[in-house]
């Protein structure tokens, strides 16, 4: 139950993530990268969301294309230094470009990665049941881009 409200309480807070396309010019599916027209987004341009207050505090978002909460998306995402979640799942795969920090992946019974800015992760969704940490020096900013929409379901933890 504890899972599947922070899932939908993620979601809410997604669907309140995304921004106008800065009237670029939008194929018909409303996937503006498929455009015809540049676009350009300086960082400082980027609009930040607090991604769920209650249940992630500091974790934020920002997003480029699609919607989260919906669909497809490309997104910047900002874990705070020292961020932990418990064990978990997504939906749908997601590739991964990092920043700036040191992101740490913890698959359940697998080998612990430390990523840090530079590092490329293809995420597969389903039942690939894992932990996200960012190191405590400082916060993890990555990009990330999923063909669907965002979710996370916490898993029962294995005896570790």
């Amino acid at each position: 139950m504890r899972a599947m409200v922070f899932a939908i309480a993620s979601i809410l807070a997604l669907a309140s993530c995304t921004r106008a396309d800065d009237g670029a010019k939008v194929t018909s599916n409303g996937d503006i990268t498929s455009g015809t027209e540049p676009i350009f987004t300086q960082s400082a341009a980027l609009e930040w969301f607090d991604l769920d207050p209650q249940n992630a505090p500091g974790v934020q978002l920002a997003t480029l294309w699609g919607d989260p909460a919906s669909r497809g998306f490309g997104a910047y995402m900002r874990l705070p230094a020292g961020f932990d979640s418990p064990l978990h799942t997504h939906t749908h795969a997601m590739k991964v470009v990092f920043v700036s920090g040191t992101y740490i992946q913890e698959p359940e019974g697998g080998t612990v990665a430390h990523l840090g800015p530079g590092s490329f992760m293809m995420q597969p969704g389903g039942d690939y049941r894992h932990r996200t940490r960012c190191a405590p020096e400082s916060d993890c900013v990555f990009f990330v881009e999923s063909g669907g929409a965002f979710d996370m379901f916490v898993a029962e933890e294995a005896n570790r």
